[in-house]
């Protein structure tokens, strides 16, 4: 248990996919289906694997994830536009096939919220603490909704949100900062809660008050290194 001085702070922003739901998981899925098709179709034999995933997608949005990927292994394609299709073999055609894959999983299989975020988030609320969620997705009210947790937040920064404002996203701290601003906070008065090397960045480079690093398998040692002030397995522990 990491005891915490919540009267530090006047503000908690939550990444969402890792931290509050295990979407990474339906993510990671439909990274791992759309590059693996696309390398094949390519004539790649080296798979795209897990470790993939957290070195060039984790945190990023959609078409910067896709972007990062594709140069990693030296393929080049157009980047496109946002209003591609799905087959389209662009960076957004790409992004926009995954998330159509994202959405199928997540509609057919449902999500249910880490049990210790949900108690930690009934916690920090009790103490009247404003709390906001703050994530590349730009599914992130879909997850909330079927995760039971939309009603909780006063504002949600998301892919969409960042995209109407003009925000860059993670590892920029402009996303965070919005929310703190939202909520009425200051940076050195809120908490950022991370479970991505891109986000940990990102609330190490806004100067925040704490960031805590959420290890669900990137591992506490580059969360530390990205700069989390705490790392946990469980955000239960911060209570």
């Amino acid at each position: 248990m990491c005891r915490m001085e919540w009267s530090d702070y006047d503000a908690v922003l939550f990444d969402l996919d890792g931290v509050l739901t295990p979407t990474a998981d339906i993510h990671m899925r439909a990274w791992s289906e759309l590059f693996n098709t696309f390398l094949a179709g390519r004539g790649v034999t080296e798979p795209y694997t897990d470790a993939d995933y957290f070195a060039f997608v984790d945190g990023k949005p959609r078409y910067d994830g896709v972007a990062s990927f594709l140069a990693s292994r030296g393929l080049e394609v157009p980047y496109g536009d946002p209003a591609d299709p799905p087959d389209a073999e662009t960076v957004c055609g790409l992004g926009n096939r995954k998330n159509a894959l994202f959405n199928e999983v997540l509609a057919r299989d449902g999500i249910a919220p880490y049990p210790g975020s949900v108690r930690l988030l009934d916690s920090v609320q009790a103490l009247g603490k404003g709390v906001a969620v703050v994530s590349s997705s730009k599914n992130a009210r879909t997850a909330l909704g079927a995760a039971g947790l939309l009603d909780r937040f006063e504002v949600i920064i998301d892919g969409l949100v960042a995209a109407e404002e003009g925000l860059p996203g993670k590892p920029a701290p402009d996303t965070f900062a919005e929310a703190a601003r939202r909520l009425g906070s200051t940076a050195e008065r809120s908490v950022v809660v991370e479970d991505a090397v891109s986000g940990v960045r990102a609330g190490r480079a806004g100067a925040f008050g704490l960031v805590v690093g959420v290890d669900r398998g990137v591992g506490a040692e580059a969360l530390t290194e990205a700069g989390a002030d705490v790392v946990v397995t469980d955000l239960e522990e911060l209570r």
